[in-house]
């Protein structure tokens, strides 16, 4: 359906010779991908670990540019926004549970912004790794069909410094195209930390 097209801006790259090529599409994406082979991959840290290459994040290249700013700056410009920061929070937890940071994180924004998490019509939640994504799934007892609907970060790639704006205009973009209203994003932080934002999309 190419859902993201319109996230995306295409850079051309030349290289020593003088081609150009045209880079539409991350090299992260394995078309092929199936069940069987899944299966096969070996842990990543040994032992009885359950991360793979199959159910962990890729770290892509990618940048991520979003404009914010005040509505009254926006109503002097004419311009257009696509949506509104609602509230957002952000919290410290124990390093060694470093993943469950967007559990916690997204209730301070929900408080802040007043709003029950059944409001939430779409999440965003940043997926280091499966078994971290299912943690912060559980302790929210959030509903799957209402997360990540155009994959997260383990098949679309975790862009380092850029996945936060990433994870906000793809929620704002999908809230629009779905004709919601409010959606949430949250990321862990490796250090300890969870970061979550509330977001109420214009209507499109």
């Amino acid at each position: 359906e190419k859902r993201l097209t319109s996230e995306i801006v295409a850079v051309e790259q030349t290289d020593r010779k003088g081609n150009t090529t045209r880079i539409e599409t991350d090299d992260h994406v394995v078309a092929d991908t199936t069940v069987e082979k899944l299966s096969q991959l070996r842990p990543a840290f040994g032992g009885e670990s359950m991360v793979t290459a199959g159910n962990a994040s890729g770290i892509v290249d990618g940048a991520a540019v979003l404009v914010l700013a005040s509505a009254r700056h926006v109503r002097a410009s004419g311009k257009t926004p696509i949506g509104r920061l609602v509230s957002w929070g952000v919290v410290g937890v124990e390093p060694e549970i470093m993943g469950i940071g967007p559990a916690p994180a997204l209730r301070v924004a929900l408080d802040r912004a007043g709003l029950p998490l059944g409001d939430i019509d779409l999440f965003e939640i940043n997926e280091a790794f499966a078994g971290q994504y299912l943690a912060v799934e559980k302790e929210l007892d959030l509903d799957r069909d209402r997360v990540n609907v155009n994959g997260g970060a383990i098949a679309l790639g975790h862009p380092l410094g850029a996945t936060g704006a990433r994870l906000v205009l793809t929620l704002l973009y999908e809230l629009r195209r779905r004709g919601k209203r409010y959606g949430a994003a949250a990321a862990c932080i490796g250090g300890g930390q969870g970061i979550a934002a509330v977001v109420e999309a214009e209507r499109a």
